[in-house]
């Protein structure tokens, strides 16, 4: 595994870490806990040392399982989880409550349910629907940092704008959270402003959905169906024109990756970790074996004859 630090942090992750959503079960179809605790053993054996999770992942049946499995080994690794979801009842719609009160309880909510004295990144999920300036939401932050309730702060899902004037405010913000791959690259600019002149990072960038759901994994070669209790029965990416759209993509991760010897997961987040003012990569996993596959990503990080042959199919593909 290879490690590496977010700019004007004391956190070292591992390129790869271990995406918590799915084992919240809710939203992704049928989830084994049994496969999701041995999932995230694997993940402690292949060198991963942080897990992203929240509130909003199976209503924290995640954060319970990442208890089960961690263990006494919670205060060693790194956990960053979020903060700011609010719900209309067990069923009703999510949205972001980003007042500095419901900051503060939603924080205090997530340390005792992860058992935690003091959360080591803890992050804005998605920005405000009850029109909260960001500037409290920051204060809010900051207060929680100097209280010693979380080490450090950032965002997830911000475009450029306020991404800019949350920085201008709060130079400390440790980490932008954003979808990124080969097929969801609409965040590139909002890469490019978090590097300085100089191009040195200004703020860690962890990105996420690096394999598309699922899709980059190869393991679909035809349109899947899924059931209505999986998010990915309504997403574009998997029903038509999308999914064909994508399909030369795939096939050409599929090849590249038999030659090789590696799974086309393992590509995919090879590629998102390799482009400029990328951190590190969350890849979701429900079984240990998708760990085992995820982890291979480092083996062909610098195979540039690979990136060279894949460049034109991923040229040529953006959903």
């Amino acid at each position: 595994m290879k490690y590496r630090t977010l700019p004007g942090t004391d956190l070292q992750l591992s390129a790869i870490g271990m995406g918590c959503w799915a084992i919240g079960g809710k939203w992704w179809g049928k989830v084994d806990d049994r496969q999701s605790l041995a999932a995230i053993h694997a993940a402690l054996d292949h060198g991963i040392n942080w897990f992203d999770t929240a509130p909003l992942y199976g209503h924290g049946h995640a954060d319970e399982l990442l208890v089960e499995a961690l263990g006494n080994r919670r205060h060693d690794v790194i956990i960053a989880t979020k903060v700011g979801v609010r719900w209309r009842g067990l069923e009703g719609h999510a949205y972001s409550d980003l007042t500095p009160d419901h900051i503060i309880e939603d924080c205090e909510a997530s340390l005792r349910r992860l058992r935690l004295d003091t959360i080591p990144l803890l992050q804005v999920h998605w920005p405000c629907e009850r029109d909260t300036p960001l500037e409290a939401t920051l204060e809010a932050l900051m207060a929680l940092r100097d209280g010693g309730k979380i080490r450090h702060f950032g965002l997830c899902n911000y475009g450029s704008q306020p991404l800019l004037q949350a920085l201008a405010y709060a130079p400390e913000l440790a980490s932008l959270q954003t979808p990124y791959s080969m097929l969801r690259r609409e965040f590139e600019y909002a890469l490019r402003q978090v590097t300085a002149p100089d191009e040195v990072p200004r703020l860690g960038v962890l990105v996420y959905e690096t394999l598309c759901r699922g899709l980059l994994t190869g393991k679909f070669p035809s349109l899947p169906r899924f059931p209505e209790s999986d998010l990915r029965h309504r997403d574009d990416r998997f029903r038509e024109p999308g999914f064909s759209r994508s399909k030369p993509l795939v096939d050409a991760l599929r090849v590249v990756g038999n030659k090789l010897n590696v799974p086309p997961a393992a590509l995919a987040a090879a590629w998102a970790l390799r482009q400029p003012g990328v951190s590190v990569a969350i890849v979701g996993a429900k079984r240990p074996e998708q760990i085992a596959d995820n982890v291979q990503a480092l083996d062909v990080l610098f195979r540039e004859k690979v990136w060279k042959a894949l460049a034109p199919h991923i040229a040529r593909v953006r959903l």
